[in-house]
């Protein structure tokens, strides 16, 4: 091997030399990089885990505070649940149990609690209802119920349950039943002193069942027993006729979902009799189904506003009449002080609409809207849940309804001859404007 190439070798073996030493600095560079950022992940890390537990410990120990305050009956203002008041009603209800001289319906006292919850609210509308109870109101407000056919009321002279009067083709006119004979009991049950709808609650019955009746009839020297049988009944709540050549007359007595078929098939009666004139009667009607009472509406209003509700968040729901069926005949409407909620709607879009005349008193003033709440077990809560106004924007809560023509009931007149000065006037006032109209 020559100078040249022991040189060559030499320079080769420095340049890998510094190649290698090169090699190992970029290496323990990279390798400290890697440590720095394992360092600065782990703190990142750390940092997060800090957070993350300390968070949860605050929650936890919100939690916990909450727990606290609702064991401890702290937190009475927002719920009337709480350990106070469950440690009251543990004490009242052992010195019922160990004071109390009758039997003790435990079931019912727990209803109480329910009811007595509700009846806080002071609000005369709002209610709690049984499973039983929650059926039979939905039987009441459909119009449809199971019974003999019978409208009963008080008797002021006996303090007896009586038949107002019988409903034509019912089990109640079958079995001879007639207007004006008392109820002295149902099956065994001596009814005096009961209040009525106990009296009607114990007619009333599974379908297809027979329920023994003993009566009290005017003229007759005995007792009369009947049997009558139970059937799916429908409630009458529209009444119509003719009062002369031009005129209709249709009683609403309440609004219940059979109520819209009722009243359209009145209208047609009435339409088909010649009718160019009407008079509605809805005095003493305590209102009932809003979708019933809108529905009718749209049988004689134009196209707008029905009503209009607004809940406690200021939620507005509002119920229209597209005006396809507008009553375009001179029209009066009856009302007086027993005329309340949704009877109050039809009469306060006939008054904003022009379309009519009210003749009689102020109404009764109920411009709320009550909604039924089920809840898992049967039961339900009846409450209070928006104020409705009518189409211009009145709220008549608590004011009422202003008639047209103000006309106060003749009751003496009435009870001595049957006339019905209100009527009479109403009746009037529709002849005057078809005068005007021929």
């Amino acid at each position: 091997m020559n100078q040249e190439e022991k040189n060559f070798q030499n320079q080769k073996k420095e340049w890998d030399t510094d190649l290698r030493d090169n090699r190992q600095k970029e290496e323990a560079k990279q390798e400290e990089k890697n440590r720095k950022k394992q360092f600065f992940n782990g703190m990142i890390s750390g940092v997060l885990l800090v957070f993350i537990l300390g968070g949860l410990f605050l929650a936890g120990q919100q939690i916990y505070q909450l727990y606290d305050r609702y064991k401890n009956g702290q937190n009475s203002a927002a719920s009337v649940v709480s350990r106070e008041t469950e440690q009251k009603m543990d004490v009242i209800e052992q010195v019922i149990s160990e004071n109390f001289l009758n039997d003790i319906d435990y079931g019912q006292m727990r209803e109480g609690i329910y009811r007595g919850m509700v009846e806080s609210l002071g609000d005369p509308y709002s209610t709690y209802y049984s499973e039983e109870e929650l059926k039979q109101t939905q039987q009441k407000t459909e119009g449809i119920y199971y019974g003999i056919g019978a409208r009963v009321s008080m008797d002021a002279d006996t303090g007896l349950a009586r038949v107002a009067s019988v409903i034509s083709g019912s089990p109640a006119e079958e079995a001879g039943l007639k207007e004006g004979d008392l109820f002295y009991k149902v099956e065994d049950t001596l009814v005096q002193g009961m209040e009525l709808s106990e009296i009607v609650n114990l007619v009333k019955g599974e379908e297809g069942t027979t329920v023994h009746l003993t009566m009290i009839r005017e003229g007759e020297t005995d007792y009369l027993e009947f049997d009558v049988q139970r059937r799916k009944m429908e409630n009458e709540t529209v009444v119509s006729r003719m009062l002369d050549e031009k005129i209709g007359y249709i009683r609403i007595a309440e609004f219940d979902e059979v109520t819209v078929d009722q009243f359209a098939e009145a209208l047609a009666v009435c339409n088909g009799s010649g009718m160019q004139g009407l008079v509605l009667d809805l005095r003493g009607n305590p209102g009932g189904n809003l979708t019933a009472v809108c529905e009718i509406a749209r049988m004689m209003l134009p196209k707008g506003l029905i009503v209009y509700t607004e809940d406690k968040y200021g939620e507005r729901t509002e119920y229209t009449c597209d005006g396809s069926r507008e009553l375009k005949i001179p029209l009066a409407v009856l009302v007086d002080s027993n005329s309340a909620s949704a009877s109050e709607i039809l009469a306060g879009a006939i008054k904003d609409y022009g379309i009519g005349t009210l003749v009689g008193t102020t109404t009764f003033g109920k411009g709320i809207v009550q909604r039924i709440l089920t809840l898992s077990d049967g039961s339900a809560v009846k409450l209070t849940v928006s104020n409705y106004y009518t189409p211009n924007g009145n709220n008549i809560h608590e004011k009422g309804i202003s008639p047209d023509v103000e006309v106060e009931f003749d009751g003496e007149a009435y009870l001595e001859d049957g006339t019905d000065n209100q009527l009479e006037e109403a009746t009037r006032i529709v002849q005057e404007k078809l005068g005007e109209t021929e």
